[in-house]
C-alpha cells in the first residue's frame, strides 16, 4: 500500500503547488478556477473543447475526477498524464464516438478520500469499523454525497449553460480511476437519471487507505446488490491491472462480475477487463484508456 500513500500525499502538494495552464495537443482547454461551490470547497475545474467544437452543434459531455492529473504531464506531480485529449482526438478523427467536451474536476488534495469514498455503503459495515474509517480516513464526515451534489446540481448546470451540450442521460457521462473509480460507480448508482454511462478504472474496491479488509469491499458489493441502475439505458466499464495495488482487486471484482451479470448486464452494456502486467499509474491508464471511453462514448 506504499505506493498508495506516495499518490495521496503527492495529489496533495499538487494541489497547492500546481496550477499552470495545462498545453493540450489539439483542441482548447479552458480552465475555470476555484470554483465555489455550497457543498464542497472549491476548486479548479479544466474544460477541454475539442478541435470540431464550435459553440453551434450540441455535444455530449464526460465529467473526470482528478482534472489535474489528465492532460499534460509536465504539470502534474509525478510527470504522468491520462493523455485524454490525446485519446479522444484520436477516437473523434476515426469516428468511433460521439462529439464530446471534458470537464476535468479537480480532486481536493487532502479531502480527496472523503469526497471519493461512497458514503451510504458505511451502512452495511460494522459501527466500529466504519467510525474508524470516518476518524481516521475521511478527516470526521463523509463527503461523497455533497461532491456529487455538487457536480449534478451547480458543476452540471453551469457547463450546460456555458457550452453547446446535450443535456440528457444519453449523453452525460462520468469516469476515474482507483478512488475516482469508486465515485463513478456511486455517481451512476445515485444519479441514474443524469448519468447514462460510467467507466470505472482500476476501481479501489478495498476502499480504505490503511487496510486491505474484505469487509469494505462487501459493503460496496452489498450497496451494488441494491442500487445498480437499469441495464436497458445504462452503459458500465471496470477493469484492473495486475501489478501494484491493481494486484488487490481481482478477487474483488469478479465478485461484482458475477452481480453485473445477475441484475441483468450483458456484453452490450457492460464491460470489465484485466490487463496483465499493468500498475496503478497514469501511464497504465493513459495506454488503456480508448478501450473504455469507446465503449461509454460509442455513437
Amino acid at each position: 500500500m506504499k505506493c498508495f500513500f506516495v499518490v495521496i500525499i503527492s495529489l496533495i502538494i499538487n494541489v497547492v503547488a500546481i496550477a499552470q495552464i495545462p498545453k493540450v495537443k489539439s483542441g482548447k482547454l479552458i480552465r475555470i478556477e476555484n470554483f465555489t461551490s455550497q457543498y464542497v470547497d472549491a476548486r479548479n475545474v479544466d474544460v477541454w473543447l475539442p478541435a470540431n467544437y464550435d459553440g453551434k452543434t450540441a455535444f455530449s459531455v464526460l465529467y473526470m475526477h482528478d482534472g489535474q492529473m489528465l492532460f499534460d504531464s509536465n504539470t502534474t506531480w509525478n510527470k504522468q498524464e491520462w493523455k485524454v485529449d490525446e485519446t479522444i482526438t484520436t477516437l473523434l478523427q476515426e469516428n468511433k464516438i460521439k462529439n464530446t467536451i471534458v470537464v476535468g474536476i479537480w480532486n481536493n488534495g487532502k479531502y480527496r478520500h472523503s469526497e471519493y469514498f461512497p458514503a451510504k455503503p458505511l451502512s452495511y459495515i460494522t459501527q466500529s469499523l466504519q467510525d474508524s474509517i470516518i476518524e481516521k480516513e475521511l478527516h470526521g464526515k463523509a463527503q461523497a454525497d455533497n461532491y456529487l451534489k455538487f457536480i449534478v446540481e451547480e458543476l452540471k448546470p453551469f457547463i450546460d449553460k456555458t457550452y453547446r451540450t446535450f443535456i440528457n442521460r444519453e449523453n452525460t457521462f462520468i469516469a476515474g480511476s482507483s478512488m475516482g473509480g469508486l465515485i463513478s460507480m456511486y455517481a451512476i448508482c445515485s444519479y441514474p437519471e443524469i448519468f447514462g454511462a460510467a467507466a470505472c478504472l482500476s476501481t479501489h474496491w478495498i476502499g480504505s487507505l490503511q487496510r486491505n479488509t474484505n469487509e469494505i469491499a462487501n459493503a460496496f458489493q452489498q450497496y451494488l446488490q441494491q442500487h445498480l441502475p437499469s441495464p436497458k439505458n445504462h452503459n458500465i466499464y471496470f477493469d484492473y491491472g495486475t501489478a501494484t495495488l491493481d494486484s488487490f482487486y481481482k478477487p474483488y471484482q469478479l465478485v461484482v462480475d458475477d452481480i453485473m451479470k445477475k441484475k441483468g448486464f450483458a456484453s452490450n452494456n457492460w464491460m470489465t477487463k484485466e490487463f496483465v502486467g499493468e500498475a496503478h499509474t497514469e501511464n497504465a491508464w493513459s495506454k488503456r484508456l480508448h478501450i473504455p471511453l469507446e465503449f461509454i462514448l460509442r455513437k
